[in-house]
């Protein structure tokens, strides 16, 4: 179902700014891709090497078609990753992120054996939460839309049409009730907070009231004048600086679960109706416990959604929230899209399977919890698509991968479009096969070789214990090395990939963590152990993909340890020979010399510590120790401003500037090592401009 609304989307062009312009294979791979969906290709497979700029292909893919686009990755890391670079090269365009807003997620779980209840238990991220709202927002309003997602937009999500329908079209002039207002806000989820104004909720003074919608970082100010809306501004919620005077605005929901008062009555006598059916079932089948227990959740449910709208696990009812039949597919993230929407499913022979593996997941969790009471039957279909739903969801699409899988490969007839010339000339690394006797030796001798160049290496084992027993070993010869596996803090991971690029140490150690969408042009060694061990972890795709970890280096080699040629090992080298002699040819050809690939380490952490080393240069120690321990002061930088013009000594306001500039870097450090860095980028832009205004007063003697 598509969201059928009087809005109008924003028209206006997908615009590539860089100053890259397309090379080695690029113009080639994107002359094809276009030709082929504009000819009404309903599957195209881009071959991509590591290396090759795949992301900027997207890029200027988008900027020839003109569509709006989803992006599909099979993890938060690689679509972080890959939004972020089409925001560099789209900067006018809107590039959403979408992922699931889960820090932590223990899903709600019954185990019989052991007659055990797991009760549903979650972190949401705020920040992650906004920027799945601006998504649904840049979806419903403007076409110049790229939705960067992880699989999780297959899940359910609320109808497209409700949220629109319940959205708030605020004009200058137009007449509304301020009480009438207020309760509006209240029905689309907003709550009202006088004191702590922050996303989601609104504040009222007199006949103003401001908004921070959920999917926005700026607030919204209507003046009214009697129930004439007066004036819209769009204004910074700390400092209270306008940002635009507007004639137009729309909020939407804070929930994309809202529903109005009507569908929300029918939706609960729909669940009252099917609550009656079941606990009939259960107590024809002597199963009082369960029909007990279901009755007890669900009257407490129904009681809380006519109360205040909502209720705890709502998505568990959002088939009768919905109105849907039993059985049929949720609305999705897919519902928000145009119809004329491209996908593309980037590292495709991961993403593909995981698509096609969601739905049995959930569903069998859920039967359980269904059987024994703790959830009604159609808690079922608030569920993932099935492959076959998605599939009709889903129109043209692209599938980017090193390495295709049999499904993409079938959709095309094993056609492919190929980009494996890297614009830096970069070749794949040449593949050595060495014998296991003796391994361990050789491995320290290329490894010292590579110290002394200041190179860096990766080795990969089928073991966790293995990794930890091989780094020990190294380090009691003098190696520095370090050993990277899922158990290993995942703050810590992104410090040992930093580290390992500055030269903090030369050997990083791990399993199979080392294959897609690492970036690390200094290493020119990856060592693969027990290469003929067949399996998961040694398939032909797991090898192509970590043979590529070394193709960002001029010097990259990758040494095979085995007594034997497997199949899979034959396909690896087979066609990373083949696409080395390609890009060989290409550069000879062309007289290319092959160009190191020097790319900037610099990440959040990096950057905090820019940001520190300036504010300890403005500040000194002293602003920063004075604030240790204090809880934040809100509205510091709005009185700091007012300071200025009603008369108070500028000391005052000079104060309470560094007194809000050391307090916000030290929230910027915490929610850095909660991995909320997207929230650390903010607090950090916003030093930046509080930084800026205190230079500004010290220019001025203030």
């Amino acid at each position: 179902m598509r969201p059928v609304s009087d809005l109008q989307r924003r028209v206006a062009p997908f615009q590539v700014v860089t100053d890259m312009v397309p090379a080695g294979d690029q113009p080639g791979a994107i002359n094809e891709m276009e030709r082929r969906i504009r000819g009404g290709a309903t599957d195209t497979v881009l071959l991509g090497a590591t290396g090759t700029g795949k992301t900027a292909t997207v890029a200027w893919l988008a900027e020839r078609l003109q569509r709006p686009t989803l992006v599909m990755l099979p993890n938060k890391t690689l679509a972080a990753q890959f939004a972020n670079e089409l925001r560099e090269m789209l900067p006018q365009n809107a590039v959403e992120y979408f992922v699931s807003y889960y820090d932590y997620y223990q899903p709600e779980a019954y185990v019989p054996q052991t007659d055990t209840y797991i009760e549903k238990d979650s972190s949401i991220n705020d920040e992650v939460d906004r920027l799945r709202h601006s998504a649904t927002n840049s979806l419903l309003t403007r076409r110049d839309t790229i939705v960067v997602a992880s699989v999780s937009c297959i899940y359910g999500l609320g109808t497209p049409q409700e949220y629109v329908d319940r959205m708030l079209k605020l004009q200058v002039g137009g007449s509304v009730e301020r009480d009438m207002l207020l309760r509006k806000l209240v029905g689309m989820q907003y709550q009202r907070n006088d004191l702590a104004f922050s996303r989601g909720t609104f504040r009222v003074r007199g006949d103003t009231i401001e908004i921070i919608p959920v999917y926005e970082e700026l607030a919204v100010r209507i003046e009214m004048f009697g129930d004439e809306i007066e004036r819209l501004m769009t204004l910074h919620p700390l400092t209270g600086e306008v940002i635009s005077e507007d004639d137009e605005l729309y909020v939407f929901p804070a929930s994309h679960y809202v529903a109005g008062p009507e569908r929300m009555e029918r939706a609960v006598a729909g669940i009252e109706a099917e609550l009656a059916e079941r606990l009939g079932e259960l107590e024809r089948q002597g199963k009082l416990l369960e029909a007990q227990r279901l009755r007890m959740r669900t009257t407490y449910d129904i009681e809380m959604m006519r109360q205040v709208g909502s209720c705890s696990g709502i998505e568990n009812y959002s088939r009768h929230i919905d109105g849907r039949a039993a059985g049929s597919p949720p609305n999705t993230l897919l519902d928000y899209f145009p119809e004329d929407f491209l996908l593309v499913i980037d590292e495709s022979h991961v993403t593909v399977p995981q698509i096609g593996a969601m739905y049995e997941g959930d569903v069998s969790r859920k039967r359980v919890l269904v059987e024994h009471g703790f959830r009604l039957p159609s808690a079922i279909d608030n569920r993932p698509l099935t492959w076959d739903e998605f599939g009709e969801r889903i129109g043209q699409t692209v599938y980017l991968s090193a390495t295709p899988g049999p499904y993409e490969l079938t959709r095309t007839s094993g056609e492919v479009v190929e980009q494996v010339i890297r614009p830096t000339g970069l070749v794949d690394p040449q593949v050595i096969i060495k014998q296991t006797k003796g391994q361990i030796d050789d491995l320290v001798h290329e490894i010292r070789l590579r110290a002394e160049r200041d190179e860096r290496v990766l080795v990969t084992t089928l073991t966790k214990k293995m990794a930890e027993d091989l780094t020990d070993y190294l380090l009691e010869l003098g190696i520095r090395a370090r050993y990277l596996h899922s158990e290993v803090d995942t703050l810590r991971r992104v410090e040992l990939l930093r580290e390992l690029r500055l030269g903090e140490y030369d050997v990083l150690v791990g399993i199979n963590l080392l294959r897609e969408g690492l970036d690390l042009p200094e290493v020119s060694l990856v060592s693969i152990l027990d290469a003929d061990k067949e399996g998961f972890l040694r398939s032909g795709t797991s090898l192509i993909q970590t043979i590529g970890r070394a193709a960002r280096n001029v010097s990259g080699e990758v040494h095979m340890y085995a007594d034997k040629v497997t199949p899979s090992m034959q396909r690896a080298i087979d066609e990373t020979n083949r696409r080395r002699d390609k890009q060989i040819a290409y550069n000879t050809e062309r007289g290319i010399d092959p160009t190191p690939l020097r790319k900037r380490i610099a990440d959040i952490l990096d950057q905090l510590m820019r940001e520190d080393a300036d504010t300890e240069k403005l500040l000194g120690g002293a602003g920063r120790q004075q604030s240790r321990g204090k809880a934040p002061v809100p509205g510091l930088a709005s009185r700091a401003r007012v300071a200025r013009d009603d008369g108070r000594p500028g000391s005052e306001a000079r104060g309470d500037l560094v007194a809000l500039i050391a307090e916000l870097t030290d929230q910027m450090h915490a929610a850095a090592a909660e991995l909320q860095f997207e929230l650390a980028a903010r607090i950090r832009d916003e030093i930046k401009e509080l930084k800026h205004e205190l230079r500004g007063m010290q220019a001025a003697g203030v």
